[in-house]
């Protein structure tokens, strides 16, 4: 698998005239994992948003990987995989369909034992026919989260995880994500939780003091 590097160049993010952080540079390869920790407030979400390319940075560049050696100022669907705060999932479709939609909007090809598959996984095989209305929060999530194993991204980009998940979910959760990072893959998270990730990986705590991590 090639070697690749997401890399963050001086960041800095403004809401209605307030600085969230500045001077934020970083780099991610392939088979590692960054956590980024912080208070309420401190821009982590917007910090995830502009490195997907869904909000602007008031400065600084983001740089994702491509072809092997080259990088380019946007990501392409089959780097990026990311889970923000709102999940993306549709509520009158089933778990299986909601998993079924996402692979037919990027391009792929998942049929329903697959999508089942891949909830099974996650603990879900019970409520892959539920419509997603019904689901409790953790759910929900872990729903999301199934979409991963059915992604070819190497990169995924995840705004916590871990919430509404119960102990085995947790588990299961953390499990993923390590075999992702195992396999060559990356992870750039934010967590109020110590997700306990293996092998080479960062934390980087957010605010107007931040700095090179």
């Amino acid at each position: 698998m090639a070697s690749w590097v997401l890399t963050a160049m001086d960041l800095a993010c403004q809401k209605a005239q307030r600085t969230l952080f500045e001077g934020v540079s970083f780099s991610v390869p392939a088979g590692s994992w960054l956590h980024i920790e912080g208070g309420n407030g401190c821009g982590k979400t917007s910090l995830l948003r502009i490195l997907c390319g869904l909000s602007p940075a008031a400065r600084g560049q983001v740089l994702w990987p491509s072809s092997p050696g080259t990088q380019v100022s946007r990501p392409d669907r089959s780097v990026l995989h990311y889970i923000g705060h709102a999940l993306g999932l549709k509520p009158d479709l089933t778990a299986c369909e909601n998993l079924c939609v996402d692979a037919q909007v990027s391009g792929l090809a998942l049929s329903r034992a697959q999508a089942v598959q891949a909830l099974a996984a996650q603990g879900l095989q019970s409520r892959a026919h539920l419509p997603v209305r019904v689901l409790s929060q953790g759910q929900r999530q872990g729903v999301a989260l199934a979409r991963l194993r059915t992604s070819p991204a190497r990169l995924w980009i995840l705004d916590e995880p871990l919430v509404g998940l119960d102990a085995q979910a947790t588990a299961t959760a953390r499990a993923l994500l390590q075999s992702h990072v195992d396999a060559g893959g990356a992870v750039v998270m934010t967590s109020h939780h110590d997700v306990g990730l293996q092998g080479p990986g960062a934390r980087l705590h957010l605010g107007r003091e931040t700095g090179q991590a």
